[in-house]
């Protein structure tokens, strides 16, 4: 189970990981729109377009890895205070009572807008050069589909919590250290605490 698990977090990781190499093409794409546009005062006809659409590209895409690591920004000042078994319980309940319906919704509806703007063969109306935007339509439904993916995961998790009191093991990446300084401590450990208050004083911030 754990190994399935771990399956389906890499696929999430490897499209994440893959749609991030939009932010290089987006910030060469911005970068030479600015040049032209001030230094030649010639501005190009593809710079709106191509800057919505690979940030939509990415922030789609980035979905499912983002909660492959439980990156989603959430109110947890109560929740990281609960032992793990009610964390997973809570997450349980709105997995099933929000989440699923929310994104098994968000395909049906991505379907069909996909579906239409490719029967029309449709076109950004954003710029001259007019653009098809119907492939990245696509992204809706697909998009969808990994969500629902890594929801399963996410709920197979809960369950394992619930049972064992533990939260399972999943893929990490690299952390900033600010927040590993506020998880270390959280654990207790009061010399990172004095090294953060410290560090504060030097920035003026305490």
């Amino acid at each position: 189970m754990d190994r399935f698990l771990l399956i389906i977090d890499e696929i999430s990781t490897w499209v994440g990981k893959t749609a991030g190499w939009c932010i290089l093409v987006l910030t060469f794409s911005t970068s030479y729109e600015v040049f032209m546009r001030y230094l030649f005062l010639a501005p190009t006809e593809w710079a709106f377009d191509v800057s919505y659409i690979l940030y939509g590209t990415l922030f789609m895409l980035a979905g499912a890895y983002t909660l492959s690591r439980n990156g989603h920004v959430r109110g947890d000042f109560m929740y990281r205070a609960w032992q793990p078994r009610t964390q997973a319980r809570w997450d349980l309940v709105l997995y099933l009572l929000f989440f699923f319906p929310g994104m098994l919704a968000f395909i049906y509806s991505g379907w069909g807008f996909a579906k239409l703007s490719w029967l029309m063969n449709e076109r950004s109306a954003a710029s001259p050069n007019g653009p098809i935007v119907w492939p990245f339509k696509w992204l809706i439904p697909i998009t969808g589909v990994l969500m629902v993916m890594q929801g399963v995961v996410e709920t197979i998790r809960c369950w394992q919590c619930i049972k064992t009191g533990e939260w399972p093991k999943r893929l990490h990446d690299v952390e900033e250290l600010d927040k590993i300084i506020l998880k270390e401590a959280e654990e207790g450990k009061y010399a990172v605490v004095k090294e953060l208050e410290e560090l504060g004083q030097r920035k003026g911030a305490i």
